[in-house]
């Protein structure tokens, strides 16, 4: 048992090994208390986009804390936000026209249920109070943002507390998928059903665009949320795309909505925003949506706010983040072709292995086992062999996956890969 007083996430304390105390870490590389070399499979829980330690990061944040470390969002503004802002859109599509700041990928979740239920309610229809969301989906662990991810495994417990939503089918793909078409077809046909029947009970559509990541980076294609936004558009709901994981470069392009050529009305971003530096989210509306808040009447006012809302540090790191992404984007563009040589080279073929899938920088695989869920033995099995060897991977259950860093090198991309075949060998 650890002394810590400290209660890790996501961790059955009294069973967990002890955890591992990081000293440093430096690109790819963590280094451990004991001297031990990690390399960075999985960007620290997808975040750490540029690597550890990036000195661009770390002077923009020094730079930063000199001049203005915080101030209160509500009734002040300054230069950090209003650049990153400005800068987020400039690479948005152009009916994303509002952004509002908060802290995590949770509060940006719960930013935009707030937003499209009041949306609809300052306009009148006050019907709209039910979310449709995708079988599989995950979007936070906060109440709001639990409710519509209300079909992962870990929220049995709190199921009195969350708010009913109706799920519909996500069309997972993979390399060599010859059923795609036709389960994409399912899930639109069911989508279509609710909506024929009851849309002007429904406020909007959340989906996770490209990759659903807890879920095991389970991926749909383009083609699919093309369709998905016509249904939205047809029916007149809001389509909500939670692009917290998939944002900035991941699916290898900047943001997945432009890799998939579809425009959603809200899209909330964190993770790699500030490139791993600090807390910090955003809730990207259309000017139809502001405008229905836009008014001499208070009530109508959006009331929502964080005590960290527009940080000025977290600020400054994200344009330094923006900044490194749009003057390279061949790092992330070019990880995809990467993956697929070396997924080719050590585990094509492989006994052991189904449904490999590839979208930009993320790679993932799936060990053939008896269960396939996320609380099985196999991940944490893998996980602790994987660390023996000097490699942070965390496995959703029986899928390995990978998410490195921008900064990796060929040679320690392909040596992860190495690891991998070693260890579904064992």
């Amino acid at each position: 048992m650890s002394n810590s007083a400290i209660w890790h996430p996501f961790t059955q304390m009294k069973t967990a090994p002890p955890p591992l105390k990081v000293k440093r870490g430096e690109g790819v590389m963590l280094e451990l208390e004991d001297g031990r070399q990690i390399l960075d499979c999985i960007s620290s829980w997808w975040v750490t986009i540029h690597g550890h330690s990036h000195p661009v990061l770390a002077e923009a944040l020094y730079q930063q804390a000199k001049q203005l470390e915080q101030v209160i969002f509500a009734g002040f503004t300054h230069e950090p936000a209003e650049k990153l802002a400005t800068g987020l859109l400039k690479h948005l599509p152009k009916s994303l026209t509002r952004v509002f700041f908060s802290d995590n990928g949770s509060t940006a979740i719960e930013v935009a249920l707030k937003m499209a239920y009041q949306y609809w309610f300052n306009q009148g229809e006050k019907q709209r109070t039910r979310f449709i969301s995708f079988e599989g989906g995950y979007h936070g662990d906060t109440v709001g943002a639990m409710s519509v991810g209300s079909s992962s495994p870990w929220w049995q417990t709190f199921k009195t507390l969350m708010f009913a939503t109706d799920i519909v089918p996500f069309p997972a793909t993979f390399d060599e998928d010859s059923n795609v078409a036709t389960h994409e077809a399912q899930a639109l046909d069911c989508l279509a059903e609710l909506l024929q029947k009851n849309s002007h009970s429904y406020a909007g559509i959340f989906i996770e665009p490209l990759v659903q990541g807890a879920a095991g980076m389970r991926l749909c294609r383009p083609q699919f949320l093309q369709e998905l936004a016509k249904l939205a558009r047809t029916y007149g709901v809001l389509l909500i795309y939670d692009e917290v994981m998939t944002g900035f470069g991941r699916t290898g392009e900047l943001f997945a909505c432009l890799k998939s050529s579809t425009c959603p009305d809200i899209l909330c971003l964190s993770k790699g925003l500030s490139g791993g530096c600090l807390p910090l989210s955003v809730t990207v509306a259309t000017e139809e949506i502001y405008q229905a808040f836009y008014s001499d009447d208070i009530d109508r006012a959006f009331f929502h706010s964080h005590s960290y809302t527009g940080n000025p540090l977290a600020c400054a790191t994200g344009n330094a983040s923006l900044e490194l992404l749009t003057q390279n984007p061949d790092v992330f563009r070019g990880m995809e072709a990467l993956h697929r040589r070396y997924m080719e080279t050590w585990l094509s073929g492989h006994p052991k292995i189904e449904r490999t899938r590839i979208c930009g920088t993320i790679a993932a695989l799936d060990l053939k086992a008896e269960s396939e869920s996320y609380l099985n033995a196999t991940g944490s099995k893998l996980r602790s062999r994987f660390l023996e060897l000097g490699f942070l991977l965390r496995p959703l259950g029986n899928t390995i996956y990978l998410m490195p860093p921008y900064c990796i090198t060929p040679t320690q991309l392909e040596s992860i890969y190495e690891v991998i075949r070693r260890v579904v060998d064992e």
